[in-house]
């Protein structure tokens, strides 16, 4: 895929990551792998108004691969340093849905209390300790939180997806977003049971058997 293809299909992610309700404003930040770094959305644009020409390309180190263009997100190091560490992944997804964050800002991931868990790869979701934003620490302890999953929350911040392409990204943010918004509901009834770890294995295999999540390669299906 064309450089200028990733472009524009990053944009079209963004738009739809704002309109899914997962994000609010100019929060929030996505990026894509490419072959010397990652292409990123850049710093304080709003989505609506952001263009291909915008997003903006660097390599690992945050420095620019193009003369002239607008500043990369704040988030850059986030990005680059998940996508290094995770070979597998080619899009990573940064925003700040209402319910994953409500959870976040009380240092709770999310348990197996519900089948879905396994969407992000383990048998929970895990919350990132907080650090602030922009920093070394943060995208260490993302990393971290990561690890054998494609999602986290951040303490007191937001929630992280990865994935194959930027749609498998989004879809796991989307599922992380509403499995937020089921268990803060249970929460009202009181801590609700959870799956056994042989139960959650068994929604693994389940999983691996109907390739759930994966990224649909079909011809003409866009992202």
């Amino acid at each position: 895929m064309t450089e200028q293809a990733l472009r524009e299909q990053l944009v079209a992610v963004a738009r739809r990551m704002n309109g899914s309700g997962l994000n609010q404003g100019t929060s929030g930040n996505l990026s894509v792998r490419l072959p010397e770094g990652l292409l990123i959305t850049p710093s304080s644009l709003p989505y609506e108004r952001m263009e291909p020409g915008d997003l903006v390309a660097i390599n690992w180190q945050g420095q620019p691969l193009q003369e002239g263009g607008r500043r990369p997100s704040s988030e850059w190091r986030l990005h680059a340093d998940v996508l290094a560490a995770r070979p597998e992944f080619m899009a990573v997804l940064h925003c700040h849905p209402i319910h994953g964050t409500a959870l976040a800002c009380h240092d709770r991931g999310i348990p197996p209390f519900h089948y879905m868990t396994a969407v992000a790869g383990g048998d929970d979701i895990r919350c990132a300790p907080y650090a602030t934003f922009g920093t070394e620490e943060l995208s260490r302890l993302t990393v971290e939180a990561m690890a054998d999953r494609q999602a986290c929350l951040l303490a007191r911040h937001g929630l992280v997806s990865a994935g194959e392409s930027l749609d498998q990204a989004l879809r796991i943010a989307v599922e992380v977003e509403t499995l937020a918004r089921m268990y803060l509901q249970a929460l009202q009834l009181g801590e609700p049971p959870l799956l056994t770890q042989a139960q959650m294995q068994a929604v693994h295999a389940q999983f691996r058997g109907l390739d759930y999540g994966q990224p649909d390669e079909r011809p003409g299906s866009g992202l």
